[in-house]
This record gives C-alpha cells, sequence and structure tokens, in this order.
C-alpha cells in the first residue's frame, strides 16, 4: 500500500464516521464540531486529488468562518432543542422524498460517467503544463465563464441583500440617530441662553 493510498483511507474513514456522528450527536455543539472534522479531512482528500483551491477555500472558508459562526451562534443562544424536536416526525416524510430525490440524482451523475463516457471526456478542460491548479482555476473562471462567475456573485448579493431587509426591525421607542437632521442643526436649536435673575438660579 502506497502512502497516498493509505491517508486515502485515513481521511476517507474519519470523514464518513464524523458525517455520521453530525447527525448522531445529541449536542448541537457537538454536531458543529464533528462537521468541522469532517471539512478537515475533507480538504485532505482534495490535496490528495491535487485539487489544492478548494482545500483551501474549504479550511478557510467553511472551517474558518461558516462553522465557527455555527459553533458561537448556537453556543450563545440559549436554544431549547428539546422542544424543537417535538414535531419532528411529522416532517419525516418529506424529508424522506427529498432524500430519495437526491440520492437519484447522485445516482444519475455517477451514472453518466459509466453511460456516457465520451461526453464527460469532451467537457473536460485540458490541463497546461506547469501551471498549478489555483492558477488554472482562476484563468479559467475568469475568461470562459466569467459571466456565469459574475451572475452567481450577483445572485448572492441578491440574497444577502435580501436576509438583511427581512430580519431587519425598527423598534418602537428606540432613539436612533438621524445624519441629516444632526448636519442641518442650528445653533439656536442645541443652546438655549436663559437670563437668569440675581439670587433666583434656575
Amino acid at each position: 500500500m502506497t502512502l497516498p493510498l493509505f491517508f486515502f483511507y485515513v481521511f476517507s474513514i474519519i470523514a464518513v464516521a464524523s458525517a455520521l456522528m453530525v447527525i448522531a450527536a445529541r449536542n448541537p455543539v457537538h454536531s458543529v464540531l464533528f462537521l468541522i472534522l469532517t471539512f478537515v479531512n475533507g480538504a485532505g482528500l482534495f490535496m490528495l486529488s491535487g485539487a489544492e483551491f478548494l482545500a483551501l477555500i474549504l479550511i478557510v472558508v467553511y472551517v474558518g468562518a461558516v462553522m465557527v459562526l455555527f459553533l458561537f451562534v448556537t453556543m450563545m443562544l440559549d436554544v431549547d432543542f428539546a422542544s424543537l424536536r417535538t414535531g419532528m416526525l411529522q416532517y419525516a416524510p418529506i424529508g424522506v422524498v427529498i432524500g430519495l430525490i437526491l440520492l437519484a440524482e447522485l445516482l444519475l451523475v455517477g451514472g453518466s460517467f459509466v453511460l456516457t463516457p465520451q461526453l464527460t471526456a469532451s467537457a473536460v478542460v485540458p490541463i497546461t503544463e506547469g501551471v498549478d491548479n489555483t492558477r488554472a482555476l482562476g484563468q479559467l473562471l475568469y475568461t470562459r465563464y466569467v459571466f456565469l462567475f459574475m451572475g452567481a456573485a450577483a445572485v448572492l448579493l441578491v440574497a444577502m441583500i435580501g436576509a438583511i431587509v427581512l430580519t431587519l426591525r425598527h423598534k418602537t421607542g428606540v432613539k436612533r440617530q438621524d445624519v441629516f437632521k444632526q448636519s442641518n442643526r442650528k445653533r439656536s436649536d442645541a443652546v438655549e441662553v436663559v437670563k437668569v435673575k440675581s439670587g433666583q438660579g434656575l
């Protein structure tokens, strides 16, 4: 057994086991930690495949940002997860249907490599010798798929703005800063000169 094959089995076994523990763990904090372990082992598998860019993105973006955010939100918010699981069984049929649809799609994608290998081979972009994976991916994204890449970025931007608009709630009775009003404020609005008679005070 070669060394890359040994590490492939190690990363694969740990990734599958930690992915199962994400579902089986009762504590949501433990589930997030197992998900981080799954991503780390997935990054190791990407490195073995020669896709170092995807491995670094998986570590930096998902483990370093998304999963840490999930962990902080799960630990800081006082959420009663026992009450959330009470009505979970009534959504089980919908979950089973969605799972079967996803399984069918995965089987179709995996079967396409066996049924029509000539179509999958024609869609592969030739790899230039002497160019690393990150540089080749960047050249491909910003030349051949630049409009699709920018379209995906626009969709994500619209989704982010929509999430902010939907979650923004203005509470009544809370003082808020009005920059326009502050900039146009006059001296008479801020300062009041009171003439006090001697011996009377305010």
